[in-house]
């Protein structure tokens, strides 16, 4: 896990961990890295934090600052290339945010708070989230919401997994060639990333033969 003391706090370790992972994309998943939309402005990041009744944390408003989401493929193009977070999601724009928030808390009666910034494209039930509650020791925390479940913490029983360090872990997972590692060192062995054969960036489970489809690479050491 990459150790960063240098750095002052959430925002600038944003910037650093996703710059190590945008220039992996770039260099090793170009279909992933071309879906990638411009930075969100102050004026944006503004009008969806009064659309959704909070603040962004730190961390989650720096990473919009660096890109606005993600644009769906085109029509007929592979939806692979979007599921280049772990857990195959796929990084909402702000405007998905919004509408996803107000879905969960209006329609879903989720107790506010928990912002969804991911889910598997084309499949609205199941994401990531990260905690905006700043009076909760989970503040800035990613975490999984479900269409079944209340949110939880990505990792139950661990200390929390801050957006800033979760995004340095996915970065070590990458350069590294290995799964994802979490919290107390924690191997999440379904996690593991894997190229695509149109240039994407995926994650499977390399002991469950059927989540590996045909043409789909396992990373297996560092690139």
């Amino acid at each position: 896990m990459a150790d960063q003391p240098h750095l002052a706090g959430p925002t600038e370790q944003v910037a650093v961990a996703w710059g190590r992972i945008e220039k992996w994309l770039r260099a090793h998943a170009p279909a992933s890295a071309a879906l990638l939309r411009a930075p969100a402005g102050e004026d944006d990041l503004a009008s969806a934090e009064e659309s959704i009744g909070l603040s962004l944390p730190p961390a989650l408003r720096a990473w919009y600052r660096l890109h606005d989401g993600i644009n769906e493929p085109a029509e007929g193009a592979s939806l692979w290339p979007t599921a280049f977070l772990p857990g195959r999601q796929a990084w909402y724009s702000l405007d998905r945010l919004e509408d996803a928030y107000v879905m969960q808390t209006r329609d879903w009666e989720r107790e506010p708070g928990h912002v969804p910034f991911s889910c598997v494209m084309g499949d609205i039930w199941h994401g990531l989230y990260v905690d905006a509650r700043p009076e909760e020791p989970s503040y800035g925390d990613v975490g999984r919401w479900t269409v079944e479940y209340e949110p939880e913490p990505l990792v139950p029983g661990s200390a929390g997994w801050p957006l800033e360090r979760w995004m340095s872990d996915v970065a070590d997972a990458l350069e590294q060639g290995r799964c994802l590692v979490g919290p107390g060192g924690r191997r999440i062995e379904d996690m593991w990333p894997a190229l695509t054969v149109c240039g994407g960036l995926t994650w499977v489970d390399p002991h469950d033969a059927r989540r590996i489809p045909e043409g789909r690479v396992l990373l297996d050491g560092p690139r």
